[in-house]
């Protein structure tokens, strides 16, 4: 799956640096478009004494929030706070591109200092009872009916955070849950840095033209370069990363060195060594339920979710056993098919879960006369991204300028401006860091580094892509996968969320929207990849420059809901062993046994595993972001699968109408309305499941209404 980081930063400082200013990284943002990252400026040891410093300076912010002699109001406490921590904003932005695309033992040894020190800041303002006094009585006066919309709805996402965050805790309580935020930050960090080292130090090593057999010369490039990278040139390696195994897993005839990929990379943090990350596992999930019962729910499950779209876990879990049955039925089929192909090979193997890509592939080639191998050509990493510009000129009136005038973190990193078509004027940066390097993080994900706001003058947001593709030989096209294709265009979506944002407030923002509604406008970018529009103009043969025959097209369309079983199966088994582990409470939890009895519960198909086995789930355990909310890219689905449709049952996927009412009712409006709201102006009303079973080839009937 594909994720969003919230947007750390919201503006830069309208003040003239300082003199004193020694420390580059506290300086306001300078340069064109309204100031941009000094990435140029970064220097490792630079970051906590920066880190420090800002806080202090956000410190003394709230203490003048917070004692104001003046009777609270919007303006001097809620618009206050929007202006408050922008220094630390900035800094907060670069130390996070730094964490996830820039991370080695240095930066790692800061990260762990300082990870418990920002919990407690974190914690400090919320925890600020004269702050708080302020907030609650703007949030409360009757004055508030007068405020606009949005200023009511940054007053009640204010209010509520705080509450939720433990302001109205006795002293105690307060006490405690700083101390269990505090050390969850630490194991956050440790979680997260066992894995990005068990990526980084395991690989497989290809010896011989032997240990190649099936590979196609992408994979062959790819694996090379790897190896020259590691000091073994001349040889291939196989990197622990999924960008890695999967082209692997699907090509490779050598079932022995599959089946050794593929158990390096499932056993990520996992392999009872001192990366290992099950007790670290087992002491977040005791911490989040103390948290969550001393803040006045029953698990953290229904503290997480209390303001998403789903509000509680039971609604999310209807949701997904809805569809886990018969997702589970189209796996028994899928298997049937490839184990025929196995038997009709001789090949006197039952299918395990490093042989699946492998036979999924024949049987979509004998299927579907389909083999990725033929699409692959024609998916140049560069032409999809001028396809992606394409769309969001299409729909969304925006145009896409290279840029050299801003200094980037590493020379891989480019940067477009992003402007309206029609009257010229500037909407924000785009960066786009595409590939795989030690010290990345693995998988695909957006970022903000400033967000969108208006309040105190216009200011525009600067957002970014990160995948880890594979680098070929220098000059050579990268060329990806049909999957892969779809993931640049989701994350692609989110990007255009944050690009099309139009509200005064930071807070309410670009992407700050809901976690299960945040999946929605990038998972719906998707279906633009397989327009005849963009396939026809942007997917061309990196050797004859010819598009994709139609014939192939049709192919592809054809097998669209092909190994969807597989898909819809191993996401759904991490979403629900995810959510049943934040649902049991203070429950003392074997990781690796409760995944197992979870799963076995489940009726798990032993054909697969998790996408996220537990002791590697980032999105869970490296932060509180997707705990308890795996499943969002499931509900946000349910709503692209009906929101596809709206533009079907229009004039297509380039109705300017829909896609008009699409940016005015979703993607331009930030949090300022609840999501649901937003989704029913958009589409005339709520989105049921039927929409989804039928995007993923199963069937309706068989599903319960969600």
């Amino acid at each position: 799956m594909h994720d969003t980081q919230p947007p750390a930063a919201q503006a830069p400082s309208q003040q003239a640096p300082s003199p004193q200013v020694q420390n580059p990284l506290l300086a306001p943002w300078a340069g064109p478009y309204g100031g941009v990252p000094a990435f140029d400026q970064v220097k490792v040891e630079l970051f906590k004494p920066a880190l420090e410093a800002a806080m202090d300076k956000a410190r003394a912010e709230v203490a003048a929030i917070a004692n104001n002699p003046a009777a609270p109001n919007f303006e001097n406490t809620l618009a206050a706070l929007e202006d408050l921590g922008r220094t630390l904003d900035d800094v907060r932005t670069i130390y996070s591109v730094w964490s996830s695309t820039m991370n080695g033992p240095e930066f790692q040894a800061i990260e762990r200092e300082m990870a418990p020190k920002l919990a407690a800041f974190h914690d400090e303002i919320n925890q600020n009872e004269k702050l708080f006094q302020r907030i609650e009585a703007v949030y409360t006066s009757p004055e508030k009916a007068k405020l606009t919309p949005e200023q009511q709805r940054l007053s009640w996402l204010r209010y509520t955070d705080m509450v939720r965050a433990g302001a109205k805790l006795d002293a105690a309580a307060k006490k405690r849950l700083v101390e269990i935020n505090q050390r969850l930050a630490s194991l956050f960090t440790t979680f997260s840095q066992n894995v990005l080292k068990d990526e980084e130090s395991y690989a497989v090593i290809l010896e011989s033209e032997a240990d190649l057999a099936g590979l196609p010369d992408s994979v062959r490039a790819g694996a090379a370069a790897a190896a020259e990278a590691r000091g073994q040139k001349g040889k291939w390696a196989i990197s622990n990363t999924r960008s890695a195994m999967e082209p692997f897993l699907t090509y490779s005839s050598r079932r022995d060195l599959r089946e050794k990929v593929w158990r390096n990379y499932v056993n990520r943090g996992d392999n009872g060594d001192a990366r290992d990350n099950n007790a670290i596992i087992s002491e977040i999930l005791k911490l989040r339920a103390e948290r969550s019962k001393l803040l006045g729910y029953s698990t953290h499950a229904h503290w997480r979710l209390e303001n998403a779209m789903a509000k509680t876990p039971e609604r999310a879990m209807a949701l997904m056993e809805a569809v886990w049955t018969p997702a589970v039925a189209r796996v028994r089929e899928e298997v049937a098919d490839m184990q025929a192909v196995a038997n009709k090979e001789g090949a006197k193997l039952k299918i395990a879960p490093w042989d699946y890509r492998y036979y999924a592939e024949k049987v979509r080639k004998a299927k579907y006369d389909l083999d990725q191998n033929e699409v692959k050509p024609y998916m140049q990493l560069e032409k999809l991204r001028e396809g992606m510009f394409w769309v969001a000129g299409e729909l969304f009136s925006f145009v896409f300028v290279p840029v050299d005038n801003v200094p980037v973190y590493h020379p891989d990193v480019r940067v477009w401006e992003v402007k309206d078509k029609t009257s010229g004027r500037h909407i924000g940066l785009w960066y786009f860091d595409p590939y795989a390097r030690p010290g990345k993080r693995s998988g695909a994900w957006m970022n903000a580094y400033r967000s969108q706001e208006r309040f105190k003058g216009e200011v525009t947001t600067i957002v970014s892509n990160n995948s880890n593709f594979v680098k070929g030989k220098p000059g050579e096209p990268v060329l990806i996968s049909w999957e892969d294709a779809e993931t640049l265009f989701h994350e692609f979506g989110h990007a255009l969320h944050g690009l099309n944002s139009q509200v005064s407030y930071p807070s309410l923002s670009g992407t700050a929207v809901p976690r299960d509604y945040v999946e929605f406008p990038s998972q719906l970018l998707e279906h633009w990849l397989s327009t005849p529009e963009v396939l026809n103009r942007f997917a061309v043969h990196y050797q004859t420059g010819k598009p994709i025959p139609q014939a192939l097209v049709d192919r592809i369309k054809k097998a669209s809901t092909f190994n969807q079983g597989f898909a819809t199966v191993e996401f759904l088994a991490s979403a629900l062993v995810d959510m049943k582990l934040h649902l049991a409470g203070a429950k003392e939890i074997n990781p690796d046994a409760f995944e197992r009895d979870t799963l076995k519960a489940l009726g798990m198909p032993e054909e697969i595993v998790m996408r996220h086995r537990t002791p590697q789930f980032t999105h869970v355990f490296a932060g509180d972001g997707y705990s308890a909310g795996y499943y969002s890219y499931l509900w946000a689905d349910t709503l692209t699968a009906d929101a596809y449709e709206a533009f079907t049952e229009g004039g297509g996927l380039y109705d300017r109408a829909v896609a008009d009412r699409l940016r005015k009712n979703v993607f331009s409006l930030g949090n300022t309305v609840d999501p649901a709201e937003a989704y029913r102006s958009f589409r005339g009303k709520d989105a049921g499941i039927d929409a989804l079973m039928r995007k993923r080839g199963f069937p309706v009937s068989r599903a319960a209404a969600k």
